[in-house]
């Protein structure tokens, strides 16, 4: 299977104002790459790529005062398959972990691991280790948060989340996280591209996704609370702490975001 992949994103900015952005199909789906989802900018500015601490890649622009549109379009070959599920994996001890997944069990921006330890304890400490335990955190999420965009904040974290019960997806996916870290298990942010290959009609106007990543079994398995079920065509963009690692677009300076589009569709 084949999918599009992209976006367009018009800003006006009342003086030249640098720009970070991480919007690229992720390089551990490089060799699905069929057109590369090059990022492009009208007026045309200078684009400094770079990596981040995490891996991903990422641009720096100045956009100069006026309209900037930024946009890229791409295809990627795709399984077709939903995504895996691995109920074997199994939760590792702490002093068992690789060294690099534990900067994933601390507290974040956005998962406050201190204000939610008693309740997770609380909420799933009965629960078997490994994959159960983690699908245990998605199923409470999923049924605990309201989805919609009204619902979205900026400064919105796990633990206001959890007391307000409603959110967008990086909503669930941050109280998910913040649940799987307070049981030892590490967890990192995604953010990506997410058909609606599969589901019911009619579909939602395109957007960016968030899910999440545990570290069990041996590897990072992926879940995704907002949903809760397997989906099919799902394009990893970036990987993080939490969303403030890998947001989308970082502007330093004022602006205003005039429209959004995001596609993930199949092709021929």
């Amino acid at each position: 299977m084949k999918l599009r992949v992209g976006f367009e994103m018009n800003y006006e900015f009342p003086q030249p104002t640098p720009m970070i952005m991480v919007l690229g199909t992720h390089f551990t789906r490089a060799s699905d790459v069929i057109v590369p989802d090059y990022l492009t900018t009208t007026p045309s500015v200078p684009i400094t790529p770079y990596r981040d601490m995490f891996g991903n890649w990422c641009s720096r622009i100045v956009a100069p005062a006026g309209a900037m549109r930024l946009a890229a379009d791409g295809i990627v070959r795709d399984s077709g398959q939903p995504d895996t599920v691995v109920t074997s994996a199994i939760q590792h001890t702490v002093e068992d972990l690789p060294p690099d997944t534990l900067v994933y069990l601390l507290g974040s921006r956005y998962c406050e691991t201190d204000r939610l330890s008693e309740t997770a304890w609380q909420l799933f400490q009965n629960t078997p280790p490994g994959w159960a335990r983690v699908q245990a955190i998605c199923d409470f999420v999923h049924r605990h948060i309201a989805f919609g965009y009204e619902h979205a904040r900026a400064t919105k974290t796990a633990w206001e989340v959890y007391n307000e019960r409603k959110g967008v997806c990086r909503d669930y996916a941050h109280l998910a996280i913040a649940f799987c870290r307070c049981m030892n298990i590490p967890a990192r942010y995604c953010t990506g591209y997410l058909s609606d290959i599969g589901t019911p009609k009619p579909w939602a106007v395109g957007d960016f996704a968030g899910w999440f990543e545990a570290y069990i079994g041996g590897r990072w398995q992926m879940f995704d609370p907002r949903n809760n079920v397997p989906r099919i065509g799902r394009v990893l963009i970036a990987q993080g702490r939490d969303a403030s690692d890998v947001p989308i677009t970082q502007t330093f300076g004022p602006n205003t975001l005039v429209s959004f589009k995001v596609w993930t569709d199949e092709t021929a």
